[in-house]
């Protein structure tokens, strides 16, 4: 072993790196020649390029074991070694190796101590421990703490040596894995309840009107989109819903649309009403949009309890339908522009919308209509929603929606999928109401 030329780059006392040949005194230990490990065929090579060592070792007749051990397994790492452990920490940080191997007897740090230090420094690194033939339990106990593996070090040679480093590196680079698997799971639960909760809760003092609602984001694995709607009773007898839709389809317009929804809310809940309504919600638009091509739609409605007159304002959105046991009709009552087109300026008309006794009103956001039909540009639009409404117009509320939702999906995902997000809100009053 002592004609191998090879070098370890080695602190001295005073940190600086040094060469040291490799023919180092061994101390009195002895090893038998083995044939190189080139010529095993069974061999396992590195993938990916050098594997980087730090050997903590303050004995360096056992750092002179481990460079040979090296040497004889015909496998090339980057070996550096340091005498203790204030002497690795600078490597630890600078280089970042991908393995260190540890003694537990350091001049400077003893047992666990030293691993949760190393650890500590270089949580990215795999750590092999290296113990003494009596030791193997402090072995089992560092791998409890934290290490990838322990070896002992009188019953060492070169293909052990070597697929213990390999594998501890392996099994390192899985634990990560692993942990940022269940770290990025963790994060698309929290995502996930926190999209739920900004979900409206509809607000209901009496059990005057019947709400159904479906709500389908546009974006792949989302809860929530740029679409928004909302249903509150005032204490004043006065019933009150919006739908609403942002442009966009990413999570800065469902946070917006969120914002939106809960303005809306609140401004009701305060007593505001018709121009000064939007004229408020709009400003809410302008100050947390990402920029000035944002906008929003929207329709909102009032019901007087005891009327059959409900009061409309619509921002340059789709009609909606009333439905009766006889029909089912589109209204379009004169919309104003969009929040946010023409801030400050803009007007919204009220409208009168009579509801006939035993009727009920559909809003919905565009994604409904707008999924193509076909393999050319035909496209669901108002019409062919209206003529799905005809067809199922008996059925109760809930199937109602479903079917006004999924048949405008299925024609959608025929021509190649819907790629805008849905919302559908369905009011329906009691008859004594």
């Amino acid at each position: 072993m002592g004609t191998s030329h090879r070098e370890t780059s080695v602190p001295d006392s005073s940190r600086q790196i040094v060469a040291v040949p490799q023919q180092l005194p061994r101390e009195g230990r002895t090893r038998a020649a083995r044939p190189q490990a080139a010529k095993d065929p069974s061999r396992v090579l590195w993938s990916g390029g050098r594997p980087s060592v730090l050997l903590i070792e303050d004995d360096a007749g056992d750092a002179l074991l481990v460079d040979e051990l090296v040497a004889d397994s015909g496998v090339t790492l980057d070996l550096q070694w340091a005498r203790s452990l204030a002497d690795a920490l600078p490597l630890l940080k600078a280089e970042r190796p991908q393995c260190v191997l540890l003694d537990l007897h350091l001049p400077d740090a003893q047992g666990l101590e030293a691993l949760e230090k190393v650890i500590a420094v270089a949580d990215s690194a795999a750590v092999v421990v290296l113990t003494g033939l009596a030791e193997e339990e402090a072995g089992l106990a560092a791998v409890a703490a934290g290490a990838q593996d322990y070896l002992v070090k009188g019953r060492l040679e070169p293909d052990l040596f070597v697929r213990a480093v390999r594998y501890a590196i392996q099994r390192k680079h899985t634990e990560q894995s692993a942990a940022a698997l269940q770290a990025e799971r963790l994060r698309a639960e929290e995502n996930s309840r926190l999209e739920r909760g900004l979900l409206p809760t509809p607000l209901l003092l009496d059990g005057s009107v019947q709400i159904s609602a479906r709500y389908q984001p546009g974006r792949a694995q989302a809860l929530l989109g740029g679409d928004f709607y909302d249903v509150v009773q005032t204490h004043d007898g006065m019933t009150h819903a919006v739908v609403g839709d942002v442009s966009g389809h990413g999570p800065y317009e469902a946070a917006l649309g969120v914002c939106l929804r809960v303005a809306w809310r609140s401004f009701v809940l305060a007593g505001t009403r018709g121009q000064q309504l939007l004229e408020l919600l709009e400003q809410v638009l302008v100050a947390e949009r990402s920029g000035p091509e944002i906008f929003a739609s929207l329709t909102s409605l009032t019901l007087s309890r005891g009327e059959r007159t409900i009061e409309v304002m619509r921002a340059g959105h789709p009609g909606f339908l009333v439905r009766t046991p006889a029909d089912v009709r589109l209204e379009e009552v004169p919309p104003g522009p969009v929040l946010g087109l023409l801030p400050k300026s803009a007007q919204w008309p009220v409208a009168q919308v009579g509801v006939p006794r035993g009727g009920s009103v559909i809003l919905y956001t565009d994604g409904l209509i707008e999924g193509k039909t076909g393999t050319g540009p035909e496209r669901l639009g108002e019409d062919g929603l209206l003529d799905i409404a005809r067809q199922h117009r008996d059925l109760p509320a809930d199937e109602f929606v479903n079917v006004l939702l999924n048949t405008a999906k299925f024609l959608a995902a025929e021509a190649g999928g819907p790629s805008d997000d849905i919302a559908v809100l369905h009011l329906e009053w009691n008859e004594n109401s």
